[in-house]
């Protein structure tokens, strides 16, 4: 009957406004308090979202400091430094650190083979990548390929053809890859880029080389003398201070004919 006397017998102590029910009270009160209660999925899921754009990384490892988009992701990260292996197969004593994993491991003992290579257009080829069979040789070297198109790619060695060149500055290669790694020269693109400082590179050996610094790992180590460093340059040049190393240096020249100190 409110509805037609416009009586409001609930008021607000802040601010006056009176209503006709208590909810209408209670949903006003809100506007004092702050109080949301109601919340969208849809845009807790946005955020997660943008994080693709942004590259927000909220979640950081304690640990080594490597950071991530989501705390389930951080989760499974945290397990290689627990060792901790949650997910356990009914069938035998392997426990793996993730479910996809346990999945996979599961199709030793099902025999299930859901993933079918996608050149195993020709069986016959496809299964020379566990064989080590290579009918395709050189005839000039006796180097032996799995396929007739590697045979095709390296003769070029041996002809000398250069099919493929660079119309900014008529550099040729006998590969298409080496030309594309060749053009970052011109277009300046930097596509491998370290995900702990942001810095680029143009070819995915020096990003390699570059993240050692971060690692503090050795990725080269002399034969010779046991000297370790993070460039392969030095190891090839033998361009560090070993005795041992400079002598055998001195050495080969005897060998190879080098001269490379000239009378200016």
């Amino acid at each position: 009957m409110r509805i037609h006397t416009e009586e409001r017998p609930y008021k607000c102590e802040e601010c006056g406004y009176s209503c006709k029910l208590r909810c209408h009270l209670k949903r006003h009160m809100r506007i004092h308090t702050g109080e949301r209660p109601y919340k969208c999925e849809l845009s807790v899921d946005l955020n997660i979202h943008m994080r693709i754009h942004t590259g927000e990384r909220p979640y950081k490892c304690e640990v080594c400091s490597k950071a991530f988009k989501h705390s389930g992701n951080l989760n499974k990260h945290m397990r290689t430094h627990t060792g901790e292996r949650p997910y356990k197969c009914e069938v035998c004593d392997n426990s793996c650190k993730t479910s996809d994993h346990l999945k996979i491991h599961m199709m030793i003992h099902t025999g299930e083979k859901p993933y079918k290579c996608e050149r195993s257009y020709d069986l016959k080829t496809h299964m020379r990548i566990h064989t080590g069979e290579r009918p395709y040789k050189c005839e000039e070297c006796g180097n032996a390929f799995k396929e007739s198109c590697d045979l095709k790619i390296h003769m070029r060695i041996h002809t000398g053809e250069r099919p493929y060149k660079c119309e900014e500055c008529g550099y040729a290669c006998n590969q298409r890859s080496s030309l594309k790694r060749h053009m970052r020269i011109h277009t300046e693109e930097k596509p491998y880029k370290c995900e702990e400082c942001g810095y680029s590179f143009k070819h995915s050996s020096q990003l390699k080389d570059h993240m050692t610094i971060h690692t503090g790992g050795k990725l080269y180590k002399c034969e010779e003398c046991c000297y370790e460093c993070n460039q392969s340059r030095y190891i090839q040049e033998k361009d560090h201070s070993s005795v041992k190393c400079v002598a055998i240096h001195q050495h080969m020249r005897k060998h190879t004919g080098e001269r490379p100190y000239k009378c200016k």
